[in-house]
């Protein structure tokens, strides 16, 4: 008898295999294009029954964080090796650091130069969040667990 585990050899999963042959900040955009559409679709959906709009922004915030998470995890980030749970957990804090990047710069931009046109201070702060996104992903969310080997070896090198 044999068992299908839910961890497949590298390279056996076509769509995986598809994603790998695009650049990773391609793939991070991809997937951050999915969240915004997964974000307005729950909030427009939500809002429609009479919701409070930011109570509803909350919530399809979070639904759109958690799609990221797994796409990015999939598609865009080699496997990082630790528990599901403190991945996600990394990838929380830097999503909520990226996006209050993205809302400090909203604000600043609208607040001064951007007045009139909030829509490009919008895309602005955007960009900046994704950028700070990107970065913190590749180098927290989902950076390799350091083996207890290289740690050894770098404490005994110090000695």
């Amino acid at each position: 008898m044999s068992f299908q585990t839910s961890e497949r050899e590298p390279g056996a999963d076509p769509v995986r295999a598809f994603a790998e042959r695009l650049p990773r900040p391609l793939r991070f955009i991809a997937v951050g294009g999915i969240g915004l559409v997964t974000d307005l679709c729950v909030f427009t959906l939500v809002t429609a029954f009479g919701h409070h709009p930011l109570a509803v922004r909350l919530v399809s915030l979070a639904v759109a964080t958690i799609v990221t998470w797994r796409l990015n995890r999939a598609l865009t980030f080699a496997r990082s090796h630790r528990a599901q749970h403190e991945e996600a957990m990394r990838y929380a804090i830097v999503t909520a650091v990226a996006q209050g990047t993205s809302y400090a710069v909203f604000a600043t931009l609208v607040l001064t130069v951007l007045g009139a046109v909030p829509q490009a201070a919008l895309v602005c702060g955007a960009l900046v969040g994704a950028f700070v996104s990107y970065n913190g992903h590749r180098l927290f969310a989902f950076a390799p667990r350091k083996s207890s080997m290289s740690s050894e070896i770098a404490e005994s090198r110090r000695a």
